[in-house]
């Protein structure tokens, strides 16, 4: 329990609505974040599109919705790119509705990754913060972030030093990492070896499934992947590099059900193309005793710990990442668990951010 309870608006992402996986980890993040700040006695309201619902242990939260149209991710735009507002724009309902009731409470925190929210910062009566939800994709979020970093870097909060390196920051980072329900997910201390390897994430190039397919090839395995399609021609030529039967497409689920399918796998393997800003699937990962081969590449890379929760291998060297695999097939599942307890339940999530926002206030 916080020993100053407080009103928080919280808004989300403007990509797409809560439930529907096209926020990415940003609904990973802010199912943590307000079911964790609600069990320490905090008033929470989310603000989200039309449509949204609020995902399970959030029920305590109250939810507003707008409509509007789904803003760009930065993600996939040029890096030199303007800022975008379409017509119709869920982005401004959202923060029209922000300041028009910024009075009701103590402080807002923004989810979302969009220049408008950072720019509003310093305009605002009521103090805004900024849990930054991915790394540098484009030069006007830089200057942005990095802005609202010289006004008050106590403003500002990271999922990982890797992401928050990204930025001209002017002193040390707030790192905050993140928080799952680990009571949703079911330990499993021996895998299943007829469910081979696994994959997540949403189904873009950035996310390098490419690589995974071929190593799973490479090794003879199948692949089960589960995720968004949101690059659905990049997916057929992922599918078209390896020999038929490789990959078992099992969708997008629900943390529920992904939970229990991923938990059978022997290792899961994560292979980013770009600074991944913190890793969710991974923590999924060992939350059900799966061992992770990654990448030395943003995030994951803190997550991993070598020879005990997985093995970190070169960015984008598919043979280490096949060698690699033999060897964390090996580990000690219980690590991965233990690990995962100490440092990402939504309790010490709850508490990181707590106390950021006192600091800021």
């Amino acid at each position: 329990m916080s020993p100053s309870p407080r009103r928080l608006l919280v808004v989300s992402t403007a990509v797409g609505t809560l439930g529907s996986g096209r926020g990415g980890g940003v609904e990973v993040t802010l199912a943590g974040l307000v079911a964790g700040l609600s069990g320490r006695g905090h008033s929470l309201t989310v603000l989200a599109a039309e449509g949204s619902r609020l995902p399970p242990g959030c029920e305590g939260a109250t939810l507003w919705s707008r409509p509007g149209v789904d803003q760009p991710s930065w993600q996939h735009q040029p890096r030199q790119g303007p800022v975008q507002l379409p017509a119709g724009s869920l982005l401004a309902a959202l923060w029209e509705t922000a300041l028009d009731h910024q009075g009701e409470f103590d402080a807002i925190l923004n989810l979302g990754y969009d220049w408008l929210p950072f720019w509003l910062t310093p305009h605002l009566a009521t103090p805004l913060f900024h849990l930054v939800s991915m790394g540098s994709v484009a030069t006007v979020m830089d200057e942005v972030i990095t802005s609202v970093d010289r006004w008050n870097p106590g403003r500002l909060a990271f999922h990982s030093a890797a992401q928050a390196g990204d930025f001209s920051l002017g002193g040390p980072a707030k790192v905050v990492g993140n928080g799952f329900d680990l009571a949703s997910y079911v330990f499993r201390p021996h895998s299943d070896p007829e469910a081979g390897l696994g994959w997540a994430g949403r189904i873009a190039p950035e996310k390098g499934l490419e690589d995974a397919v071929a190593v799973a090839a490479q090794l003879g395995r199948r692949l089960s992947v589960w995720g968004l399609r949101a690059d659905p021609a990049y997916a057929l030529a992922v599918e078209a590099s390896v020999p038929a039967g490789t990959i078992d497409w099992r969708g997008f689920l629900p943390s529920e059900r992904l939970q229990a399918e991923l938990g059978r796998c022997t290792v899961l393997l994560n292979t980013p193309k770009w600074n991944e800003a913190y890793g969710n699937v991974v923590v999924e990962a060992m939350a059900c005793g799966v061992p992770v081969v990654a990448y030395r590449r943003g995030g994951p890379a803190e997550l991993v710990q070598p020879e005990l929760t997985g093995l970190l291998v070169p960015p984008d060297d598919r043979q280490a990442m096949a060698e690699a695999v033999l060897m964390a097939e090996q580990l000690d599942r219980h690590h991965c668990r233990r690990w995962v307890e100490r440092h990402c339940s939504r309790e010490a999530f709850a508490a990181r951010i707590d106390a950021w926002l006192s600091e800021g206030l």
